[in-house]
């Protein structure tokens, strides 16, 4: 994998920075502004930077924080197609919570798991407990233990 020109990786990721003080901040729009000004300076294919990752996570949060739900779950395929995609615990909770509101019970109930077996239950710390009670539905506990 090659990298990122520094003064191009320096403009991203302060792009990448400051959607994410929006995002804390409650300006969703604001917040994807950026996140999109940001991804429209990585170089095609987009996909095969480091940065492609965050960049998509980061929007696939905005349209969750959206309740856009189909958007999430585009999105987040995308984000999961690039380095380390596959191996992210937070694509895989955030598309899981997607599946979920989408009436998937497969598809979220299969990257929740992946998300537990990633993270464990800390992911689900400072989400709706909704997704870890389903969750539990349909994961037994580790060996030796009597909860997830």
């Amino acid at each position: 994998m090659s990298e990122l020109d520094d003064a191009l990786y320096e403009q991203i990721t302060e792009l990448s920075q400051d959607g994410n003080v929006l995002f804390d901040d409650g300006d969703l729009n604001g917040a994807m502004a950026k996140f999109d000004a940001a991804w429209a300076l990585l170089p095609e294919p987009k996909t095969q930077w480091e940065a492609a990752l965050w960049l998509l996570a980061a929007k696939g949060d905005v349209h969750f924080a959206r309740q856009q739900y189909s958007e999430v779950v585009d999105v987040l395929m995308r984000a999961a197609m690039c380095p380390d995609g596959m191996e992210n615990p937070f694509i895989h909770l955030r598309l899981g919570q997607a599946y979920f509101e989408l009436g998937d019970q497969m598809r979220a109930g299969n990257e929740l798991t992946m998300a537990y077996m990633a993270a464990g239950a800390d992911i689900f710390e400072d989400e709706d407990s909704k997704y870890f009670n389903y969750l539990k539905t349909i994961l037994q506990p580790p060996v030796g233990q009597d909860t997830l």
